[in-house]
């Protein structure tokens, strides 16, 4: 049974930094990894995802050059930093697996296995 486990939510000030990670089990090979959000009363939403190579990266345009995605396979972990955070980033971040090859990364339709969640939260 696949299970995914996020960590390194919390409060931080706007302009901070936090990082989550994402641990897998279960299984070790997943074409894509994602990172959605949702905020209280919005749809979940697209934040980032990453190929299973880590060659190729996709990130919203509301977080880009302030999230970066990343993997360790090794380790069967995926990890968002996210830098210079605003008010607006405040939701539950939610993390994601695709065993499918062909799906698109933006879109929440295509994975198959998604964690509990992680609440984020950033005071201005």
């Amino acid at each position: 049974q696949v299970e995914l486990v996020e960590s390194g939510g919390g409060l931080v000030q706007a302009g901070g930094s936090l990082r989550l990670s994402c641990a897998a089990s279960g299984r070790t090979f997943f074409e894509y990894m994602g990172w959605f959000r949702q905020a209280p009363g919005k749809e979940r939403e697209f934040v980032a995802a990453i190929n299973w190579s880590g060659g190729s990266t996709w990130t919203a345009d509301s977080v880009k050059g302030r999230f970066t995605i990343s993997r360790d396979n090794a380790k069967n972990t995926v990890y968002l930093q996210m830098n210079d955070l605003k008010p607006e980033d405040t939701a539950v971040y939610y993390c994601a697996a695709s065993s499918n090859r062909y799906i698109l990364p933006r879109s929440r339709l295509g994975y198959d296995y998604w964690g509990q969640g992680t609440q984020v939260t950033v005071s201005s």
